[in-house]
């Protein structure tokens, strides 16, 4: 892979010995800008003939909140010859929600009503996105991918995944055919901290089942009052609930970088939060290496493509022109879940679309044709 050249020596990621055949597409956090970028992969994917492909789409964050939309739509969209020719059930919803504040509000809210911020986001979440839903109205297994969504256990310090069959822990346990709200599995995987984490959920302990040998927490809150936070926390990517799975992998990143300060804070708070940055990035950084590490080494088929890539890098004569500072314009968009204006949010659809094509057109699918336009041709990238 031509998009990361630097090569490092790195723990392996885990996974199965033999992967099973099938398509897993993981998506990364970012807030709307992640949300918006990642619509505009889905875009690419569709016209490629991949989204029913897909054997499972894993999420945390902001990519969580697409995977969520285009999940519960699945029933709906309407393929011929692979391609969904009513994509536009995914588009219109996502970029009305990328025009309101749920950020800010959600936090005041928080602070003076019953309930969290992150209660208050999973109710803007169902009011805008997924209305009454539940995770058995996404697709069943065979009759669409599995959606996974991560989140962080505070509790357990383990990925939290939620998902139509189950919801689970591998150190708590596991809750069978869970009737937990979309809008609350969305907005537990994008609880970012601090102010909108955390996510809280309550069950009763006869839902529960030991899920493995190394479900050691099974007592008490741990099983009766999970506390969890953004998907981010643990697994920036989404990739470990496809990486142990399928041999192929397509990853869509929408993280940001630690820039550089000359004069770091030395106040305790700030200079705390800009210790768990760096540690953020160096952790992002680490696994994103490994992925492409593991696609160069043939330990995977598939490919990376991220919202700070170079497009040149894939070395493809047709990929969409797009000019570097442009692209590194999107990349500095702040995430979290304040307005957009439309100029950007197509932009970010564009770039999500145009990156993606030159990455699964390089690696993935090379005798495909090149796009005729962007989505947004007004808006350009």
């Amino acid at each position: 892979m031509p998009d990361e050249k630097t090569r490092t020596v790195v723990l392996p990621l885990r996974g199965d010995e033999e992967p099973r055949e099938g398509v897993g597409l993981c998506l990364s956090g970012g807030g709307y800008r992640a949300m918006l970028f990642h619509l505009g992969a889905l875009w690419r994917l569709n016209e490629l003939g991949y989204l029913p492909r897909l054997t499972r789409v894993s999420s945390v964050s902001g990519g969580s909140i697409t995977a969520g939309v285009l999940g519960l739509k699945w029933k709906d969209l309407i393929f011929e010859e692979g391609v969904a020719t009513n994509f536009g059930i995914v588009v219109d919803p996502l970029l009305e929600m990328a025009g309101r504040n749920v950020h800010l509000p959600a936090i005041l809210k928080g602070l003076f009503s019953r309930g969290n911020a992150a209660d208050q986001v999973a109710k803007a979440y169902g009011k805008h996105l997924y209305g009454r839903a539940t995770l058995q109205d996404l697709p069943r297994d065979g009759d669409g991918p599995r959606f996974v969504f991560n989140a962080g256990n505070l509790q357990s310090g383990a990925l939290f995944r939620f998902s139509r069959p189950y919801l689970a822990d591998y150190r708590v346990g596991m809750v069978k055919d869970p009737e937990t709200s979309l809008a609350m599995a969305v907005a537990a995987s994008s609880a970012f901290p601090p102010f909108l984490s955390p996510a809280r959920l309550k069950f009763r302990a006869d839902q529960w089942e030991d899920s493995t040998e190394g479900a050691d927490l099974t007592e008490g809150k741990f099983r009766s009052d999970l506390r969890l936070t953004d998907g981010g926390v643990y697994d920036n990517l989404g990739i470990e609930t496809v990486w142990k799975k399928y041999r192929t992998v397509l990853v869509s990143d929408a993280g940001g970088k630690t820039g550089a300060q000359a004069e770091p804070p030395v106040d305790w708070l700030r200079q705390t939060r800009r210790v768990l940055d760096v540690i953020d990035n160096q952790v992002r950084s680490l696994r994103k290496r490994q992925v492409i590490e593991s696609f160069e080494a043939n330990e995977r088929a598939g490919t990376y493509w991220g919202i700070r890539t170079q497009i040149g890098d894939y070395e493809l004569p047709t990929a969409w022109r797009c000019d570097p500072k442009r692209t590194m314009e999107l990349a500095r968009v702040k995430t979290g879940l304040a307005k957009l204006d439309r100029g950007t949010q197509e932009r970010l659809v564009n770039w999500g679309y145009a990156v993606s094509d030159a990455a699964m057109r390089r690696w993935v699918v090379p005798g495909a044709k090149p796009p005729g336009g962007l989505p947004f041709p007004g808006a350009e990238i």
